[in-house]
């Protein structure tokens, strides 16, 4: 029952999607994600506009309607063997499966390689060039843990709505 395959290949999809959408909105203007980043950056930078709060939300919309949608369609074609419902529990590791490849790529990818290791001048904020939280990675690793625990409701939760709506 378990289609590690189609888990790979959607959680690439929202992988190569959702990254993309991330590192745009840096881009864009690295302030964005002031909140996820490390206390002594926080700290040195000040809250974000109301301009900025609105240029946040036009990336977080798209990023948490694909955060859903994806895996929720993926559970939605997956097909039981026994052509029977798909049993709740598989649902529920496949939805995770695939949002927990995009956790990863975020952590591995994103937060240690990019932001951590390589540190390119667009991400860093300025007046924050050189700060200590720019290379710490067990602030990245604590934050991806409290994510997968969300990811956990979350795939719970839509896990349930295929049940409800097949």
């Amino acid at each position: 029952m378990l289609d590690l395959g189609r888990i790979l290949l959607h959680g690439a999809i929202l992988s190569g999607i959702c990254s993309l959408l991330i590192m745009s909105a840096v881009y864009f203007n690295p302030r964005l994600v002031r909140k996820d980043l490390p206390r002594d950056i926080q700290e040195a930078t000040p809250p974000l506009t109301r301009k900025e709060k609105l240029q946040a939300l036009a990336f977080a919309i798209p990023f948490f309607a694909l955060c859903i949608g994806i895996p929720l369609v993926s559970a939605l074609t997956l097909q039981s063997p026994s052509n029977g419902d798909v049993p709740f529990l598989a649902l529920f590791i496949h939805i995770f499966g695939v949002i927990f490849v995009f956790n990863l790529v975020d952590l591995f990818i994103l937060d240690w390689l990019i932001y951590c290791r390589i540190t390119p001048r667009f991400i860093v904020i300025p007046g924050t060039e050189g700060f200590a939280g720019y290379k710490d990675f067990g602030h990245q690793f604590r934050a991806h843990i409290r994510g997968t625990i969300l990811m956990v409701v979350l795939s719970l939760l839509l896990a349930g709505i295929v049940v409800l709506f097949r």
